[in-house]
This record gives structure tokens, C-alpha cells and sequence, in this order.
């Protein structure tokens, strides 16, 4: 598989219950990979490899493998990747799509655009990743593909093109009609869906058939000037190649997201699928380079898709392996990396070996002796290594962008039951840690404790499950908490000068300072130098933000990290003897931590945006309960017979929500809910907060 124009790199994302994995486990089928179907309801589905996931019947770690399909004359080799779509693991959705070419964006074809369809794809957006709209679960009751066609447009603000009509919907859903071939097939129902037949157009669609190829045609003729000519003199000069060409350009410039239909659990539409991913999604060779920055010179470079360039890769996932210890899944961008050969981890500073290499499939590896650009595998043999290290050949040093996660929104306090297991605790969390970056694991100062957290209480209740399967570690665990952030509410000008004199030389320092709030948004520090006339040496202004940097670790009201701060540094002055970086960072802190506290600190909470879909008959139960819950109802649609309520709604009234939905609705309400933004809570809560902490802190 020499010829890279051939490689698709691809994910498969979306909501929770779309069906990625079944469409993964019906691509592995037909690809040859598997012999027999594996099923999530029978937990015995390849791509959903660990314990947890079987039992469950859902995806929490993105895995990989590599399948061959064979379109016309050409075989394509793609890598693929099933991710979560539960938005506690958001995490390997984010890191999946940073290394993707492409990706299929499934849609259920009766929820149609839900919460985590819009996150993933706002995910995609970010990365700039061409996708195809797959329209699965056809069969289904409430089925209607022309609905979902329009939730794109509205909801995403996409530009859906379908490239289908389905034949009939629901228990009537027989096949589908290919516009750019204007041909009809459906599947045979005793073969797993491995046959299907070509039909003529049934009447029944034909109008549709006719109105929406023609838009595709039209559509098809504004890509370039030959092709408007040709829609000129005659639309039936444009042939099916001249489309697939069109589609495909405007499909990896992301003007447009072809749509296709099918019910992978009922075996139909699949290949199909998998025909549109070698037609239509890029190849490593149709990306842009990779750009990244020289850390020696701090220029920057471009590494193409070329096994003659210097080898460049980036490690976008770390994982545990039972048999061979910490593995890295990484994508290699340009050159050509060998087994046993040295890296050198540009993150770290570090020159490693590399002692092998595998292509994965799912848990399972196949040794390689070598990785070419634009693939993706695993590498065993790295000591130090984290997610969005940037590797490369030492002699042509690179630094990739890395990999943004978000801040953990939920924490408990955990203990090992026995307490000998203490040290053998603090190991697995950080192993833990180092697979996910969306999971903390630190210990409280004052009460000792060792406290976990993460993206919501799946997430840590998945982390307590691994501690006991894999680590073999019992352990009590306390109530969720929530991770609140504080921030200043007024500015304030402050004056520091730290001095200690204990015979021989001191330390000296004096700064003087302004902090600003910043908006509710901003996370961290923004900070300003103003310093002109050499009052403070140039030397020292680093230390001075490292000083500030690090206070806002821990806030001045309830020692919660602190978000939106802006410094100014505004003067100062230094000893000539005394004087050094030590000094300044040190008075840097005392001076932050004093003005913090005169700037009227506040809290600020965790908002999610939370999704509630129920038979109408309980829907103004389930607002009451909402109201109650601070909430802030910001639509109620009708989809289906039963009622979609979306609302913003603080995390801290939220635990437990799902059990007590449950009973409010007589088991018939779902609810999802991901993180939105930070927000100032009532002052009375904030009273509230600030008198319990008091009294704890008392005992």
C-alpha cells in the first residue's frame, strides 16, 4: 500500500445511540476483516474491547484499526477509528479528529441532530476535517431522512448534499437510490445484506429521484466553468464521473457534507458507505502540510505527506496494554520512523529508542517493521510520553500544535479500603492519568485526601471500575463535589516589596501591578508587561509570571483555581546584589495572592447544556423539577410524538439527575448533558459554599 492517494484516514463520530459501533462492526464484515457480526447488545461487538464497554453497551476509548476495500479496480486502505459519544468522553473524540483526514458523521435517523452530534461536529469545524453525513437507523419507527437532511442545514449551519434517496422508511426500508449513478438497490435480507440488487426506480420516489438529482446536477455545475458551460448546452451532458469529481472537491474543501442513508443494524447501506469513503473523503495527499515551529530557531516548518521528508509524528493517545505496558497510538505526518530506531520527543527534550511498532486492530496488534507517512499506528518502547507529544527525526527538530482538553467539571475524594494499598493507588491514577487528560488525580493539602476528577460522574464512575478490574484496587469513594473556579469582580492596584536579609546576601524585590477580571470565559492568566526604562531587568519579568501563574492554582476564597485574570505590570525596582528571578517570582505571589483578596473574589460554577427528551404527558413534571433546579429552559420542540427540553442548568443540581428523571417519567425520559460554560452562582449560594467551607476547615 505504497500509493498514499489510496490511504483514508477516517473516524466515525456522534451522539451516544446512533449506532457508530454497529457500523463499525458491519464495515469490519464486509471488509473481510471479521467472519462473523459482532453486536453491541450482545457485548460481544470487536471495537468495544474493554469490560466496561460490553457490559454497558457503549464506547469509552476510541479504537483503531485497518480494513481494505476494494472500489472498481482500486483496493483503499483505511484506518479507522470508533469514537465515544458520550460527551464524559469528549476527550477521544478531540484527539481522535486532531491525526483524522476525514470522517463519517452518523445521525440517528429519529433524534436526528442531537447535543453531541453538534459538539463533535463543532469538534470537526475546529480541526478542519471533511465529512460525510451517514442518516443510519432507517427501520426505525419515526424515521425521516429528509427531517435529519434539514437539522444539518438548521442546527450545524452545513451545507447537506444528498448523494441518496431511501426506498421506503421504517419497517418498509428496502434500499436506496443512488443520484450520481441514478441507479436503485436493495438488499437481501437472508445474507447478512452481502447481496444487494440493482432495480429499476421505483414510481414511488421517482418525483423525488428527479428533483433531487437535478439539484445535484445544478449544485455539481457551479464548481467550475467547463462544467457550467456543459449544464448550459445540455444538463445531461454531465456524467456521473463529472459529479463524483465535483463531490468530492467540494467535499474536502468542507463547502459541502454529503448525505447517505441506511440501517447498518439491519445490514443495508453499509457498502455503500464505505464506497463514498474512498470517493469522496481526502487522502493524506489531499490535506495541507503540516505546519509546525523549529524549537531551536523558532521558525516555522512544513512537513508533507512524503516518506522522503525527515520523519515527523504526533502522539495522540496513550494507553495500557496488559502484556507490553504503555503503548502510544501516533500519526505519522512525513518520513518513514523504523522499529528500534531513535526519536527525539521534542516536548520532552528527550532522545528515545523506539522498540516497535504495531498496526492496530482494536486490542489487537500486528508487528510492522516500519511506519510511512500518512498512516497511523502504535509504537511500544518510550519512556516519557504524553498526549500531543510531537516526535521526530533529532536532526530536523519539530514541534507540532498540540492537543487542547477541557477542564474536569466533577471531583470525589477516593481512599484504597486497605491501607497498604496507598502507594499501589497513587501508581494506577497516574497511569490513568496519563491515558486520559481529561482525568486529575491530586492530593488536598489540608485534608490529606486523594481527589479525582473529571468530565462528569460516568467518567469517574468508569475510572473507580478500572481500579478495581485492572488494578485490582478496592476503594471508597466519597460523594461527587463540584470543581467550582473563582475569579476577581473589581480591579485593583497593588504595591509588593519583598525583602529578607539573613546575613550574606538577601533577596530583594518590588513590583507594582494591576489586576483586571477578565470575561467569564477566559481561562488562566493574560499578562501584560509595561515596563520601559530597565526599572525591572529583563531577566526577571519571566519569574515575575511565573509567580503570578501560579497562584491561580489556588483562589483567595474557597482555594478553587482562578480563571479570567489580566496583570499589568507597571513598575518596580531591584537591588544590584540582592536582586535575583527567585525573588521576584516569590514576590509576584505575595503581591497576587494580597490583591486577589481586595478584589472582591466571587465563584464561579459549572453550567451544562442538558437535553431532556419525554412523552408529553410528563413534560411540565420534568420543567417544574428543572425550575427547581435553577435551570434556564431555553426551548421545548415537539420531534416525534414526545417533547426535546433544552436547558442550561448549574452541575451542582444535577447529581443523580438520570435515576430521579427515570421515575419522574415512569422510565420513558433520556437525558444528556455536557458541559457549557462557567457562570457566577446567586449569592446565596456562594454564602452557603463559603459557610460550609469555614466550618470544615474549623474541624
Amino acid at each position: 500500500m505504497a500509493d498514499l492517494r489510496l490511504t483514508r484516514n477516517i473516524g466515525i463520530m456522534a451522539h451516544i445511540d446512533a449506532g457508530k459501533t454497529t457500523t463499525s462492526e458491519r464495515i469490519l464484515y464486509y471488509t473481510g476483516k471479521n467472519y462473523k457480526l459482532g453486536e453491541v447488545h450482545d457485548g460481544a461487538a470487536t471495537m468495544d474491547y474493554m469490560a466496561q464497554e460490553q457490559e454497558r453497551g457503549i464506547t469509552i476509548t476510541s479504537a483503531a484499526t485497518t480494513v481494505f476495500w476494494t472500489f472498481g479496480n482500486k483496493t483503499y486502505k483505511i484506518n479507522l477509528i470508533d469514537t465515544p459519544g458520550h460527551v464524559d468522553f469528549t476527550v477521544e473524540v478531540e484527539r481522535s479528529l486532531r491525526v483524522l483526514d476525514g470522517a463519517v458523521a452518523l445521525f440517528c435517523a429519529v433524534g436526528g441532530v442531537e447535543p453531541q452530534s453538534e459538539t463533535v461536529w463543532r469538534q470537526a469545524d475546529k480541526y478542519k476535517v471533511p465529512r460525510i453525513s451517514y442518516i443510519n437507523k432507517m427501520d426505525r419507527m419515526g424515521a425521516d431522512f429528509f427531517d435529519v437532511v434539514s437539522q444539518i442545514k438548521t442546527k450545524l449551519g452545513a451545507n447537506p448534499v444528498p448523494l441518496q434517496i431511501p426506498i421506503g422508511s421504517e419497517d418498509d426500508f428496502k434500499g436506496i437510490v443512488d443520484l450520481v449513478y441514478n441507479k436503485a438497490y436493495i438488499w437481501d435480507d437472508t445474507t447478512h445484506g452481502q447481496v444487494f440488487t440493482e432495480i429499476p426506480i421505483p414510481v414511488e420516489v421517482q418525483p423525488l429521484v428527479d428533483e433531487y438529482r437535478l439539484k445535484l446536477i445544478e449544485g455539481v455545475a457551479e464548481e467550475s466553468e467547463d462544467l457550467l458551460q456543459k449544464y448550459l448546452e445540455d444538463p445531461n451532458q454531465i456524467t456521473s464521473d463529472d459529479i463524483l469529481n465535483a463531490v468530492r472537491a467540494a467535499t474536502i474543501s468542507i463547502r459541502i457534507t454529503p448525505v447517505l442513508c441506511g440501517s447498518s443494524f439491519r445490514n443495508k447501506g453499509v457498502q455503500h458507505l464505505l464506497d463514498a469513503v474512498a470517493l469522496y473523503l481526502p487522502s493524506p495527499l489531499d490535506k495541507e502540510a503540516v505546519v509546525g515551529t523549529n524549537p531551536v530557531t523558532g521558525k516555522e516548518e512544513i512537513r508533507h505527506p512524503d516518506v522522503a521528508e525527515p520523519f515527523t509524528g504526533l502522539i495522540f493517545k496513550i494507553a495500557s496494554d496488559p502484556f507490553v505496558g504503555k503503548i502510544a497510538f501516533f500519526r505519522v505526518y512525513s518520513g518513514v520512523l523504523k522499529a528500534a530506531s531513535y526519536v527525539l520527543n521534542t516536548t520532552t527534550g528527550k532522545k528515545e529508542r523506539i522498540s516497535r511498532i504495531f498496526e492496530m486492530h482494536a486490542n489487537k496488534q500486528i508487528p510492522l517493521e516500519e511506519m510511512a507517512a500518512g498512516n497511523i499506528g502504535v509504537l511500544i518502547g518510550m519512556k516519557e510520553m504524553r498526549t500531543g507529544n510531537t516526535i521526530c527525526d533529532d536532526k530536523h527538530p519539530i514541534v507540532l500544535e498540540s492537543i487542547e482538553f477541557p477542564d474536569p467539571v466533577i471531583q470525589i475524594a477516593i481512599e484504597p479500603k486497605v491501607q497498604d494499598d496507598l502507594d499501589k493507588l497513587s501508581i494506577a491514577l497516574q497511569k490513568l492519568a496519563d491515558e486520559d487528560p481529561t482525568f486529575r488525580a491530586s492530593t488536598d493539602e489540608e485534608t490529606g485526601q486523594t481527589v479525582i476528577s473529571g468530565m462528569g460522574e460516568l467518567h469517574l464512575d468508569i475510572i473507580l471500575d478500572r481500579l478495581r478490574r485492572e488494578f485490582k484496587l478496592e476503594t471508597n469513594a466519597g460523594n461527587p463535589i463540584v470543581s467550582y473556579r473563582e475569579a476577581i469582580t473589581k480591579t485593583v492596584h497593588h504595591k509588593e516589596v519583598h525583602k529578607k536579609q539573613s546575613g550574606g546576601r538577601g533577596q530583594f524585590a518590588d513590583i507594582e501591578f494591576e489586576i483586571s477580571p477578565l470575561a467569564d470565559d477566559a481561562k488562566g492568566l493574560e499578562f501584560i508587561n509595561e515596563i520601559r526604562g530597565g526599572n525591572i531587568p529583563k531577566e526577571f519579568i519571566p519569574s515575575i509570571e511565573k509567580g503570578f501563574t501560579k497562584v491561580l492554582t489556588t483562589g483567595p476564597l474557597l482555594g478553587y483555581p482562578m480563571m479570567g485574570l489580566k496583570v499589568r505590570l507597571l513598575d518596580g525596582s531591584f537591588h544590584v546584589v540582592d536582586s535575583d528571578a527567585l525573588s521576584f517570582e516569590i514576590c509576584a505571589q505575595k503581591g497576587l495572592k494580597a490583591a486577589a483578596k481586595a478584589a472582591k473574589p466571587t465563584l464561579l460554577e459549572p453550567i451544562m447544556k442538558l437535553e431532556v427528551i419525554t412523552p408529553d404527558e410528563y413534560v411540565g413534571a420534568v420543567t417544574g423539577d428543572l425550575n427547581r433546579r435553577r435551570a434556564m429552559v431555553e426551548e421545548i420542540a415537539t420531534k416525534q410524538g414526545v417533547q426535546h427540553v433544552r436547558v442550561k442548568v448549574p452541575l451542582a443540581e444535577m447529581f443523580g439527575y438520570i435515576t430521579h428523571l427515570r421515575s419522574l417519567t415512569s422510565g420513558r425520559g433520556t437525558a444528556t448533558m455536557e458541559f457549557s460554560h462557567y457562570a457566577q452562582p446567586p449569592a446565596s449560594i456562594i454564602e452557603e459554599l463559603v459557610s460550609k467551607w469555614r466550618l470544615n476547615n474549623k474541624q
